[in-house]
């Protein structure tokens, strides 16, 4: 059986998928996609399917490729389901960039329910206020993510028109679109944005600024 949950940037960040079996009861649940919103409640739906008696749930982290804060809320439904079972609960094979987050969360990403640092007691108000900036680094790290997410498609597809236009390297193009940034106090998703614009023959028509601007990159970069 499995479980999906979807997000708003269907094709840039992938859907969750649980599959579970159960034999001799201990469920495995393989998980596949990233931890952003939605997946907390993707797993309680996967965990409330599973057949009356099963004694342990393990679940294979491996299939995860992205995590943002809202995986820490992922987690605290995987323990309250254990607690309140009183049952053993393990998500390992943590990889990459959710292996940082929850790092940066004070976990032990080997048994981040079970492993040193986990466990309930008191914690010291300072180890509260250093995990309180980690975590404040993380949502920015995040959210950088996220924007570099929806932003690189319109800025690879600027940098193809440009190296169809005019012959030029990858790394040309993206020196044009850089430089055009700069010179007039642009973001660069908006002058890639143009670029695409106009090759395509629609959108509005770029500020005097803006395409003096790509004219003097182009010249600069190009020539």
């Amino acid at each position: 059986m499995s479980s999906a949950a979807h997000t708003s940037l269907a094709g840039r960040l992938n859907n969750l998928t649980i599959d579970a079996g159960v034999e001799g009861g201990r469920a495995v649940l393989v998980l596949r996609g990233d931890l952003i919103h939605g997946c907390a409640d993707t797993l309680a739906t996967a965990l409330a399917r599973l057949p009356a008696g099963t004694g342990r749930v393990d679940l294979d982290m491996t299939g995860v490729a992205f995590m943002d804060t809202t995986g820490l809320r992922f987690l605290e439904v995987l323990d309250t389901y254990g607690r309140r079972r009183r049952i053993r609960v393990r998500a390992t094979g943590w990889n990459d960039q959710p292996r940082r987050i929850l790092e940066l969360a004070g976990l032990d990403p080997d048994d981040p329910l079970h492993g040193p640092g986990t466990h309930r007691e008191p914690v010291p108000s300072a180890v509260v206020l250093e995990r309180a900036e980690q975590l404040d680094l993380l949502r920015t790290e995040v959210e950088q993510l996220r924007r570099a997410i929806v932003t690189r498609p319109v800025i690879d597809q600027a940098r193809g028109v440009l190296m169809a236009t005019h012959a030029c390297s990858s790394d040309q193009a993206w020196n044009v679109l850089r430089e055009a940034s700069q010179l007039s106090n642009t973001k660069l998703r908006k002058v890639a944005a143009v670029v695409t614009a106009e090759a395509e023959g629609g959108g509005p028509l770029p500020s005097p600024e803006l395409r003096q601007a790509l004219r003097t990159a182009i010249d600069r970069c190009l020539n």
